[in-house]
């Protein structure tokens, strides 16, 4: 994309989120996410809903009763958004595309994070990690994510989120959020999305094009695998977009069944939801649920 096109985007991208961002995201955002803090503050009983890695296991012994451990919370947080950019993320099409509404989920969640101070970076993959920028503050490095974002040619077409999982694993030391942005159409399964799941606080977020969930009747119609190249006729009749349409549904149940086996939580949306609506009832929901859980 060239560069004055990367200008005029991104100017687009934050008069359409700076709203959101400074009204309906703001609160939302901060009681949802909060840094878990790594300065030893007290002992005290466990309660239905704590932490189960913060039992402090040698006064549970002593005592007979469970105890933890309770931090003072750090003042910011470390956000990492891994960005999916392979080539079924980028298909051309009418209106909205997967792209487009990721790019806005990104300058959403990244200028949010940036409105109240933390620090944000971001990994581009495909089936290998194709960028990396470490977390700053700042909006000026906000912007330079996005730009960086809008920029990317990636220099492979295919879906693998592995190498880019374990990177992440090598750079974050101390407890982050991680925002997976992808459309997941690969294999994904909880023995990748584990040990990110278990340091971290990860939250996956799908896009998916309204007719990869709901095939248009065409019949017989020639398609072309984005990642792959492959060449072949497909069915989209009756019969055909039935199997297209159970096979998406699988796929999907699959993935939402991984991402609650390591407790991590996933949000759905398709390109012609309003992300910033999607994204406020989503930390809503998060928020309740913590409650529920806690107690308080």
């Amino acid at each position: 994309m060239p560069l004055d096109s990367i200008d005029q985007r991104l100017r687009q991208i934050q008069l359409r989120t700076r709203y959101p961002v400074e009204h309906l995201l703001a609160g939302e955002y901060r009681s949802v996410f909060k840094g878990r803090g790594m300065d030893f503050d007290e002992i005290c009983p466990y309660h239905p809903g704590d932490e189960v890695r913060s039992i402090d296991w040698n006064v549970t012994a002593r005592t007979g009763r469970p105890y933890v451990k309770r931090y003072v919370e750090e003042r910011e947080l470390a956000v990492w958004l891994v960005v999916d950019v392979s080539a079924s993320c980028r298909i051309p099409a009418p209106g909205r595309t997967k792209w487009d509404a990721m790019n806005d989920l990104a300058a959403l969640l990244t200028l949010s994070a940036t409105h109240n101070h933390d620090r944000v970076g971001m990994i581009l993959c495909s089936d290998r990690v194709e960028q990396i920028l470490q977390p700053r503050k700042g909006r000026q490095h906000a912007l330079r994510l996005l730009a960086d974002l809008l920029a990317i040619q990636p220099g492979n077409q295919c879906s693998d989120p592995a190498p880019a999982l374990d990177a992440l694993l090598h750079m974050a030391e101390r407890r982050v959020l991680v925002l997976m942005l992808s459309d997941f159409l690969f294999d994904l399964d909880r023995e990748q999305l584990g040990p990110v799941a278990f340091r971290h606080d990860l939250v996956g977020i799908a896009v998916n094009d309204p007719s990869e969930i709901e095939p248009p009747p065409c019949g017989l119609a020639a398609v072309r695998d984005s990642e792959t190249g492959e060449a072949l006729v497909a069915d989209f009749g009756h019969a055909g977009r039935d199997v297209c349409r159970r096979t998406f549904d699988a796929r999907r149940r699959r993935l939402r069944e991984e991402f609650a086996a390591v407790r991590a939580d996933l949000l759905e949306l398709d390109t012609s939801s309003d992300c910033a609506e999607e994204l406020a009832r989503f930390f809503r929901h998060r928020l309740r649920r913590t409650a529920d859980e806690t107690g308080g």
